[in-house]
């Protein structure tokens, strides 16, 4: 195997294997989402070097308009772990983070968001979602970068939340 080849296998590899971590992470974030039947807005935190959940959540915006999936686990992880290394963690989220949530990810500093379902696929299901994709929020902040990964597991994302609208 030519050098170029056996780089771009190696490459194929890790894309494998974060495609592998992503999928096991956001399993978790889908059984969170199990929480809220009616809002299956799943989160967790996690630690990407030591491979390490450090807090879950899920919706309860029907105690608190903003506490949404993410906010619960981002406030969660400040309770449980003070004051977290946020740029080693990871959120995963069955559903792209709103605006709201998305600048609360910038200021913390968390580098990297894995989603399943999209703001636009919400938004076609007939959900109430502020038409701002987490890209937008993340390119309006210089000051911080973040990259945002979405569509992962996303079927099963979507079957969450058209489930949750048939209710």
């Amino acid at each position: 195997m030519a050098s170029a080849e056996m780089m771009h296998a190696g490459a194929d590899t890790a894309a494998d294997s974060e495609r592998a971590e992503h999928e096991k992470y956001m399993r978790r974030a889908i059984e969170l989402a199990a929480n809220n039947r009616k809002a299956p807005f799943g989160a967790l935190l996690v630690d990407r070097e030591q491979k390490k959940i450090m807090a879950e959540g899920w919706n309860k915006s029907s105690q608190h308009p903003a506490w949404h999936g993410e906010m619960d686990a981002i406030n969660r992880c400040v309770e449980q772990h003070g004051k977290p290394d946020w740029g080693r963690l990871t959120l995963y989220t069955t559903a792209e983070p709103c605006s709201m949530c998305q600048s609360t990810v910038i200021w913390a500093g968390i580098p990297l968001v894995v989603f399943g379902t999209s703001v636009s696929g919400l938004l076609a299901m007939g959900w109430n979602q502020i038409g701002i994709s987490a890209e937008e929020v993340v390119a309006k902040s210089p000051f911080r970068r973040c990259r945002v990964v979405g569509g992962v597991l996303e079927k099963e994302c979507n079957a969450l939340f058209v489930a949750a609208r048939a209710k």
